[in-house]
């Protein structure tokens, strides 16, 4: 109940909403239970003495009654729907904004599918739980407190019957909740596992067709199709239970009730009106409890939902800008005084150990090491994307950790391994770097990513529409608008992570060439070609986390095992000649 207090704090403006369609349902309740007194002396008052009058004025109450419990009630639903809905908004925003202040080992705890799930699915029945909830939540008990003193008031020995039968009906009703609850949540948990076999079908659809796996993703989506629906039958056929329980009390009440009040009717101690009424009262009661169960029904499966937005919108970002922070960069140095770091705290090996080192302003680094040896995880931690487990990483001069998030990452540019695109237009995916950049910019970073004839080419230029994730572009013409947008950024630090991989190494040596034009930024390659590396100011070569070597291509190529092997495998027979001429003249 505790999460769900919490969802609810997220209410905020549609509180007010909440509140008046409850006062609709207690007003429309109040008038519906008013109609059973009404109907009950219209049958022992006027029809027993045949005063018309007195049946019109009744009838005319009970019509009036009616009346308003039906505006009453088309009241509450306007209302209603405005609470459910903007609270289920409210929510969505919420959760989305949370894992947007998310580090890099923040995201790592949930999948994907399952951040979706939680934002549509979820959020959803705890949107439903209002529409389908909050009437016989509020009905339910207000329906069986005045039904029970309305049937008291009128006869208090028939009470007895269906009072009796109450706590029947309460102990079964808790007991199939208490079956039905665990339930809900693999029921959540099979659909996460159902979101996650699309999303990965859809974005690997190609792979799917090239290997001809069409069958293979066909019994995995199947397999976790059949176990949803396993799970939702399994879980339907305990949650029905609820209604021929409900049934069985109902209409053994209305039995012993029929008996019992013909008997005394029999005996002259009691009217026909009177027990009309009483079996009135009787129905509404045992429905308000049949309602009532369906409410905490709906509540457990809410339940579930709610604890996984709360793991969501309780989990703290690893990675915030403290109190006293600093938003400007003195220069563009780096430095790493004894760095290790490792993904989780559970992990048993670090990423990345004991690297220290210094890298001045303006100066260009490569980055070279086999896979696994921590090239990537090195330069994401310049930018706080994770956290360095142990040591100290400073730029410009201070360390990172002082910095303002924002003002860190707006200085330092990566170009990801992955080249993501978003669907719009060129230009609006250029604009990442800076919103309010004109044509004439765009068209400059175009040029130094060797990307502008190209776009260019393309019928309506800037303005062509890239379609999801950039599908209308190849892999190097992909890599080739993430460099611009970086570029765009104009950042005090540069980082390409294997960003040339997809283009030419004519286009590439066209590439490194522009950037030289960018002084005073540091600029970082890791890459893979030894071509991309050759002309740094320094290379740092990467073993197993650890630094093996940090010099020049000249130092390198006599002091490091891992790079000679590196440039032997890539240069042999190559224009750059055999690797020992290169030792011999090094």
């Amino acid at each position: 109940m505790n999460e769900l207090r919490h969802l609810f704090s997220y209410m905020g403006k549609y509180r007010k909403d909440l509140y008046i369609a409850m006062f609709f349902i207690a007003v429309e309740t109040a008038l519906e239970l008013a109609i059973p007194s009404m109907m009950a002396d219209l049958v022992d008052i006027g029809a027993m003495n045949k005063d018309i009058p007195y049946m019109l004025q009744k009838g005319g109450e009970m019509a009036f009654c009616a009346l308003l419990a039906l505006v009453t009630g088309l009241s509450y639903a306007r209302f209603g729907a405005r609470a459910a809905y903007g609270w289920g908004a409210e929510l969505r925003d919420a959760e989305f904004r949370k894992v947007e202040e998310f580090s890099f080992s923040n995201i790592d705890k949930f999948e994907t599918s399952s951040l979706v799930t939680r934002m549509t699915a979820d959020a959803t029945v705890m949107q439903n739980a209002i529409t389908g909830g909050l009437r016989p939540l509020v009905r339910s008990p207000l329906m069986c407190i005045l039904g029970i003193f309305f049937s008291f008031r009128m006869n208090p020995e028939l009470s007895l019957v269906f009072i009796c039968l109450t706590p029947i009906l309460a102990f079964i009703l808790f007991f199939i909740i208490r079956k039905v609850s665990p339930r809900y949540i693999k029921q959540q948990k099979a659909l996460d596992r159902l979101n996650m076999t699309i999303e990965e079908n859809v974005r690997a659809i190609r792979t799917v067709k090239a290997f001809v796996r069409e069958d293979y993703e066909n019994m995995k989506f199947d397999d976790a199709s059949s176990n949803l629906r396993d799970i939702g039958i399994d879980t339907q056929s305990h949650a029905v239970l609820n209604l021929p329980a409900f049934q069985i009390c109902m209409y053994t009440s209305i039995v012993l009730i029929m008996y019992f009040g013909g008997e005394m009717i029999n005996l002259g101690s009691l009217q026909v009106g009177v027990l009309t009424g009483f079996l009135s009262y009787v129905m509404q009661v045992l429905n308000s409890m049949m309602m009532l169960s369906n409410v905490f029904l709906l509540l457990t499966r809410s339940m579930a939902s709610a604890h996984r937005i709360n793991e969501v919108l309780i989990e703290k970002p690893s990675i915030t800008t403290p109190p006293d922070c600093i938003y400007d960069l003195d220069d563009s140095s780096i430095e790493f005084r004894n760095v290790s770091f490792k993904y989780s705290a559970e992990a048993k090996e670090y990423a990345l150990e004991n690297l220290s080192f210094r890298i001045e302003s303006g100066e260009s680094i490569g980055i070279v090491g086999g896979t696994g040896s921590g090239k990537t995880s090195l330069v994401q931690l310049i930018a706080r994307l994770y956290e360095a487990t142990s040591g100290e990483i400073y730029v410009g001069g201070n360390d990172i950790r002082r910095y303002d998030l924002h003002a860190l990452r707006n200085n330092v540019g990566i170009v990801l391994q992955k080249n993501l695109l978003f669907s719009g237009t060129i230009r609006d995916n250029l604009r990442w770097g800076d919103k309010d950049a004109t044509d004439e910019e765009l068209l400059e970073v175009l040029e130094n990513a060797q990307a502008k004839d190209f776009v260019l080419a393309f019928p309506d230029g800037l303005s062509e529409n890239l379609g999801q994730a950039g599908v209308n572009v190849s892999g190097g013409q992909k890599q080739r608008l993430a460099i611009a947008r970086t570029l765009l950024k104009k950042p005090k630090i540069l980082i390409f992570d294997d960003s040339l991989s997809a283009v030419d190494t004519r286009t590439e040596a066209s590439i490194l060439k522009s950037l030289k034009s960018f002084e005073g930024t540091t600029k970082i390659f890791i890459a893979q070609r030894i071509s991309t590396i050759m002309d740094m100011d320094r290379t740092i070569v990467l073993d197993g986390g650890r630094i093996e070597s940090f010099a020049s291509h000249e130092e390198l190529m006599r002091t490091s095992r891992i790079y000679q092997e590196v440039f032997s495998s890539q240069m042999k027979g190559g224009s750059y000649g055999n690797t020992a001429d290169q030792c011999e003249k090094a």
